[in-house]
């Protein structure tokens, strides 16, 4: 036989071998062909998408506050592929700053950007979820927040305005504030207006001075009329974004009203529940990844800021006497206690705080305020 012709009906003869062996028993079909008596493949059902608002207690766009909520939406839908797309809102475009809480409660929007503290006429307990005087650093709020039972306390607590918050952001241990005249006893606070949030407005009253609650946007305009003598707004990163250098001398520090605050995150909790699991994992982890990234802006910003007020716009940096800190500190124990005495959740909620702080109080001062004070010894040769 001719060595080909040979060669193909070998080939011919196994194939029909191989193809006798398949009747009696599964065989993979040929690429391009579907197995014999196979199903087509079936058509995975389009899963749901979502377009939400997002209100927040900031003007829009606004460098770190601002941005950090732009930030999260972006992430959310990148992470979840375009089934979540966000739209953010700044403070009076779709709701008043101070009016995001009762807005995502009510379902006017499905999500806000703002601060805790905000709400403490809401309930007493709130500030504790953003910052209270003399209280916890950033890095302390996450280490309560996240595995010290902060956050079951945080969730009990708003489930009641059918809200679920989420740490979403921190801008590390702010300044003390902006003032028009030194500062050199507690006299000198006396009838000062000032703008301070959150508890840390009972405390100046305390010691005299009048707080004035006023949304970010319009710190610099009250300032330049007078309205007000002084101001709390952050830090340098976005103190100098304000222009408040253009309106006050003095530049006090440390921030003794907010040494950690936390912003957060809040969702209508009816929605939040409808969601499936996979989504809640990205909007809490793109939260989680916010709340880092806000803080390491700070950190990196700050520093830059700081250096351009004082060396090119001339601002006077002060530390607050140690007799002011120690009449603050007085009156903030006196404030915290009157606000917990006749709410047992704000007392729960204020114990496990004030627990983990006390604890970490021994630790810090064995590990970062023990090395930052040495660092600084070591720098000054």
């Amino acid at each position: 036989m001719d060595r080909r012709k040979f060669v193909s009906a070998l080939g011919l003869g196994l194939g029909g071998l191989a193809l006798a062996g398949c009747e009696q028993k599964d065989c993979p079909p040929v690429e391009g062909q579907a197995a014999a008596g196979a199903e087509p493949e079936k058509k995975k059902p389009e899963q749901q998408t979502y377009e939400w608002k997002m209100v927040t207690t900031w003007p829009k766009n606004y460098p770190g506050l601002g941005a950090g909520a732009n930030r999260f939406a972006k992430r959310v839908e990148e992470m979840s592929a375009g089934r979540i797309k966000i739209k953010v809102y700044g403070a009076k475009e779709l709701v008043p700053a101070f009016e995001v809480f009762d807005a995502v409660r009510q379902g006017s929007a499905e999500m806000g950007h703002g601060a805790a503290y905000y709400w403490k006429g809401k309930h007493p307990a709130a500030p504790f979820f953003t910052a209270v005087p003399f209280g916890l650093t950033a890095q302390e709020m996450n280490g309560w927040l996240h595995h010290g039972g902060g956050q079951k306390l945080w969730d009990d607590l708003y489930a009641q305005f059918n809200l679920k918050p989420f740490a979403c952001g921190n801008t590390g241990t702010q300044m003390a504030g902006w003032f028009n005249k030194e500062i050199n006893s507690v006299e000198d606070l006396k009838g000062l207006k000032m703008r301070m949030p959150g508890l840390a407005g009972e405390v100046l009253g305390k010691v005299g001075a009048t707080p004035v609650q006023l949304p970010g946007a319009e710190v610099f305009t009250s300032m330049q009329t007078g309205a007000i003598d002084a101001a709390d707004w952050v830090g340098p990163y976005n103190d100098l974004t304000f222009g408040l250098h253009r309106v006050a001398e003095y530049y006090y520090y440390p921030g003794w009203q907010e040494p950690g605050p936390t912003l957060e995150l809040t969702i209508n909790k009816t929605v939040w529940d409808s969601l499936p699991a996979d989504l809640q994992a990205i909007i809490r982890y793109a939260a989680q990844s916010e709340n880092q990234d806000m803080l390491d802006e700070y950190t990196a910003q700050n520093n830059a800021a700081l250096q351009e007020l004082v060396n090119k716009h001339g601002v006077k940096l002060r530390r607050l006497p140690d007799d002011v800190l120690k009449a603050l500190k007085e009156a903030s124990d006196e404030v915290i206690e009157a606000l917990v005495a006749d709410n047992s959740e704000a007392r729960k909620v204020y114990e496990s705080y004030r627990r983990f702080r006390d604890q970490s109080v021994e630790y810090m001062a064995v590990a970062e305020q023990s090395y930052m004070n040495v660092r600084s010894e070591l720098a000054k040769g």
